[in-house]
């Protein structure tokens, strides 16, 4: 078996909106470059996914949407906190009769967040995708929600079905957009010292694999909103609450001391994930492929999953093509999670007074 390929990445410029490659443009912030992955190339890898971002710089929040480039998807999901927001999660239980989906959005606004789907719906049956029924087709879209009222933006600008509509419309199978765009615009990170400690968190994409016609890849898209701290690939905490010179500090041993009210809040601390494979399995093999990727949360993240958080990791691949071995893909995932976990952060714009590490 070919060896297993974890990409280190850097950063380019995307050519949207008529800005070339290694030119700067206007970022969501405004004079802001864009950063993205060089390397993940969704679409020459066969993923069938393509991804779409709409921001409200000005309102503090944005969304993601995941959808298949030009066919419906398996999916399934693991859910790993306890203060969750979703819609159309219990159809990806295995056990569910449920066999494909068009889309995943995952959003800001907190539970006023998940009626941006209807955008995703609208977009989807314009073009006659959607499960089959008399009449017409009904799209298939699981969302979840990331809490992103407080601290940054406003808190009554909320994600919208137009934005959501947009998203799918932008979505691209390759330079994706990273750090304080779409569901990532509002997130930050280092919230068990309080809001004034916090940083900024945002979206990560990440890629790991064996290449080759007849390798198998894993891709992972992350929302990084976390209540506490992240570590980079090598341990060293890189992003989390600020302690007194303004460094980052481990938010474990700082809550293990008595964590302030705010740290308490429940739902306020929420990790989006979609780990994807180009490789056909099945739904009951991606709710194990997606229980295997929270290995990522704990590593890269402390804590995660709480009950406090509303963390869910989905879990897609192609409806057809070749079959893939689980625990190659477990694998494969957690490193492409890691990578999308680290990336968030490093990618992130501060604002707001909340410093980015993108800053410098």
């Amino acid at each position: 078996m070919p060896r297993l390929r974890h990409l280190h990445l850097c950063d380019v410029q995307p050519p949207r909106r008529g800005v070339v490659p290694g030119v700067r443009g206007e970022g969501p912030l405004g004079g802001t470059a864009y950063r993205v992955n060089p390397n993940a190339q969704l679409g020459s890898h066969g993923f069938g996914i393509a991804v779409g971002h709409a921001t409200d710089a000005a309102g503090g929040t944005g969304l993601t949407v995941v959808r298949g480039v030009d066919a419906p998807l398996r999916a399934s999901a693991h859910v790993l906190g306890r203060a969750t927001g979703s819609r159309e999660l219990a159809l990806l239980d295995p056990a569910a009769h449920n066999d494909r989906i068009d889309a995943i959005m995952l959003t800001g606004g907190s539970a006023y967040g998940l009626d941006a789907a209807a955008g995703v719906m609208r977009w989807m049956e314009e073009r006659g995708r959607g499960y089959a029924v008399p009449g017409g087709v009904v799209p298939i879209v699981p969302a979840a929600v990331l809490f992103d009222l407080t601290p940054l933006g406003r808190f009554n600008a909320r994600p919208t079905a137009e934005m959501a509509y947009r998203a799918c419309d932008d979505a691209r199978t390759d330079l994706i957009e990273e750090g304080s765009v779409g569901a990532g615009t509002g997130c930050t990170v280092g919230k068990a010292a309080g809001p004034a400690h916090c940083m900024k968190g945002g979206v990560g994409v990440g890629v790991a694999g064996t290449g080759g016609p007849n390798g198998m890849m894993a891709a992972a898209i992350v929302a990084v909103n976390a209540v506490g701290h992240v570590r980079d690939i090598d341990g060293t905490i890189i992003a989390g609450p600020r302690g007194a010179d303004g460094k980052p500090v481990d938010a474990e041993r700082l809550i293990a001391a008595g964590p302030p009210r705010a740290a308490r809040e429940a739902g306020a601390n929420t990790t989006l994930a979609v780990v994807a494979l180009n490789v056909a399995m099945s739904k009951l093999e991606l709710h194990q492929v997606a229980r295997a990727a929270s290995a990522a949360f704990y590593r890269r993240i402390g804590p995660a999953g709480t009950s406090f958080d509303g963390d869910i990791i989905f879990a897609v691949s192609p409806m057809e093509g070749n079959a893939g071995v689980l625990l190659q893909a477990e694998v494969m995932v957690v490193a492409a999670l890691e990578e999308a976990i680290v990336r968030a952060v490093r990618q992130a714009k501060g604002r707001d007074g909340v410093p980015g590490l993108a800053d410098a």
